[in-house]
């Protein structure tokens, strides 16, 4: 069983995982793009912006890779509110895991919450 989860740093301490990735300075933040504000991880316009993004490909291929090499794994994935970036990986490196057989639990932390504002 692979878990998978996301979480915003702006939010919470990152959770116990064999793995933790922090996108926050390796991915930009999709939420800057209007059209996507208000739209989640969840959604497929976010999760193609994400994984379009300059390092993205990189990053999934090496975590499938390290999610393959084990029987059990931990690995989180965390951003600045867990809605966007840390969302959208999960879903895609799920969906990845999942299509190579593997059973796979996915927990996202934040990604309910509201947007989180930074002070400007």
């Amino acid at each position: 069983m692979i878990r998978l989860i996301s979480f915003g740093y702006l939010h919470s301490t990152p959770p116990l995982a064999d793995r933790v990735e922090d996108v926050r300075a390796k991915l930009r933040d999709p939420a800057r793009a209007r059209n996507v504000l208000d739209l989640d991880g969840y959604h497929p316009r976010v999760q193609e912006i994400v994984r379009t993004t300059p390092g993205a490909e990189e990053l999934l291929g090496e975590l499938e890779r390290y999610a393959l090499s084990r029987s059990t794994a931990t690995l989180a994935i965390g951003c600045a509110g867990g809605k966007h970036r840390a969302c959208a990986l999960i879903e895609l490196l799920a969906g990845r895991l999942k299509a190579r057989g593997r059973d796979v639990e996915v927990e996202h932390r934040h990604a309910h919450l509201p947007r989180v504002l930074k002070d400007s």
